[in-house]
């Protein structure tokens, strides 16, 4: 689905800039130890696949349904693990370059197994790449930086991080 078909698109043109609540999901792609990430075609700044529930999607469905729109690959709701839940407003409210606002509340997954080939889409991707966790790309996006930390916590203890 395009931006200007997403129900964002649809309230943006209601309310403008102004900030709005959002859920989302996050999707951290691994292959042993690194991940899959993308550089965003409006900033630069590379991230995980992530985005906003279209309506009467699930976190789950919402993970799928982007990873499939912005890299391409398909993956089983079964082979998702939340990790996360990331909404302090502090950390996860997002400035976007054409002065849209969105305090988002994602659930955060991890998922191993996938079908597919990675290709970005040439209206969100303009490249991709697997790096390691701990020597991720730059410009790194600030939420993305959040999640892997959140991970890395995740790991280390087995609890579901919640902020």
């Amino acid at each position: 689905m395009s931006y200007a078909d997403s129900y964002i698109a649809k309230l943006r043109q209601h309310v403008g800039n102004q900030e709005l609540l959002v859920p989302g999901a996050q999707v951290l792609l691994l292959r042993g130890n690194q991940a899959l990430f993308q550089r965003r075609t409006d900033s630069g700044e590379w991230e995980i696949p992530a985005g906003s529930a279209e309506p009467g999607q699930s976190f789950s469905q919402t993970a799928v349904s982007e990873v499939q729109e912005e890299i391409g690959l398909s993956i089983d709701p079964a082979d998702l693990v939340a990790f996360a839940s990331f909404s302090d407003p502090a950390e996860h409210r997002l400035v976007y370059p054409n002065g849209d606002v969105v305090h988002a509340f994602a659930l955060c997954f991890v998922a191993e197994r996938w079908q597919g080939s990675p290709n970005g889409s040439e209206e969100e991707v303009t490249e991709w790449a697997f790096y390691p966790l701990d020597n991720p790309p730059t410009p790194l996006r600030h939420s993305t930086q959040q999640v892997l930390k959140f991970y890395r916590n995740f790991v280390k203890t087995g609890a579901f991080q919640a902020f």
